[in-house]
């Protein structure tokens, strides 16, 4: 069924308990409140397949695939510069696009690309009919990849990861935390949460968490009951901080320290600090919760025809055997890892 925002109530709940095992399509993107059957579970997150990381080896793992294709914005800006772009700015200019992808009207983006892409042909002139092309293949991929495959922010799988953690009324830090869904996902799961999100684009605060639609369904847990809840973001107890993430004072405060395609995109010099910024924050007990993307051929596909929306920046493939070796050689005992559509996922704790 294809919704549109109008069709919602004002207050933006429309769905209740009575939607779980529900999916719907909306123009932007799905909601999903269903689980895994037992069946499907194996079909789409798969688990623990590395017995003991202390026997891995990197000539075992090989690299991660570097993703080398650059965006139009980015080689343009590095010309009339004359110098290479800064991270804070890659950031800049990758957030805003990958947004402005975020809110559109899928359905109807794809029937204006087609039309334009028609009326290129008869202009017989080959640069503007690539162009064209181009705009129908990119929002085709993004209607597949976000809207019918949902793997982006992938509910189910994501839960699945997340899922089962000795955690009361956790304090969750987001590191690079974007739009926030990841964090808001598990708090739906743990009640009672306090999330801290951090981003050092202030726009990232002002826009992509500002305008994450307040009628989206998480599937969470009933604090009162422990049987299943439609939780919404207003619901959530939040607080957002603009600000590098080498400059924050807090101390072992917090329970869960999450960040999500956040290690991929420093290059091996810098990791083992990628790796601690996940250890100084946590309580004694606390779990350090990564996700990156996966190196598969798809992936790299989709890195290659959305370059101009998604290479700003730094960014690998990794394969969750790589991940974990990175975490396990910087002081981490792995307690959970897997992939789900499109992302490798590891809890860990310090060791």
């Amino acid at each position: 069924m294809l919704l549109h925002p109008k069709e919602l109530s004002q207050n933006g709940r429309s769905f209740t308990e009575e939607d779980i095992g529900e999916t719907r399509l909306f123009p932007q993107f799905r909601m999903d409140l269903r689980k895994f059957s037992e069946k499907e579970y194996n079909r789409f997150v798969t688990v623990n397949t590395v017995r003991d990381w202390s026997q891995l080896s990197w000539k075992q793992v090989g690299r991660p695939y570097e993703v080398r294709a650059q965006s139009n914005e980015r080689r343009s800006w590095e010309q009339e510069q004359n110098r290479e772009m800064d991270p804070h700015t890659a950031w800049t200019f990758f957030n805003k696009a990958f947004h402005e992808w975020f809110v559109k009207d899928v359905p109807s983006e794809l029937d204006h690309s087609k039309k334009q892409f028609i009326k290129s042909l008869g202009s017989l002139k080959p640069a503007e009919i690539k162009h064209a092309l181009g705009d129908v293949v990119r929002i085709q991929l993004w209607n597949y990849v976000h809207r019918i495959q949902d793997g982006i922010w992938d509910p189910r799988g994501k839960r699945a990861l997340f899922e089962g953690l000795s955690l009361h009324k956790p304090k969750i830090l987001f590191l690079g935390a974007a739009e926030g869904y990841e964090a808001m996902q598990l708090a739906a799961i743990y009640p009672r949460a306090h999330i801290v999100m951090v981003d050092y684009d202030e726009y990232c605060k002002t826009t992509r968490f500002a305008e994450f639609p307040g009628y989206y369904p998480f599937l969470g847990e009933n604090p009162a009951t422990g049987q299943p809840k439609v939780v919404y973001k207003d619901e959530l107890n939040v607080d957002y901080i603009v600000d590098d993430i080498r400059n924050l004072d807090f101390g072992k405060d917090f329970d869960v320290v999450l960040s999500v395609g956040l290690l991929e995109h420093f290059p091996d010099a810098y990791k083992p600090e990628v790796c601690d910024w996940h250890r100084k924050f946590l309580k004694s007990g606390g779990y350090a919760i990564l996700t990156t993307p996966r190196n598969q051929i798809r992936s790299r596909l989709y890195y290659k025809i959305m370059a101009d929306v998604m290479n700003h920046t730094y960014r690998e493939l990794m394969t969750v055997e790589q991940m974990g070796l990175y975490l396990y050689e910087n002081g981490f005992d792995i307690k959970r890892h897997g992939y789900i559509k499109v992302h490798n996922g590891i809890v860990c704790q310090p060791r």
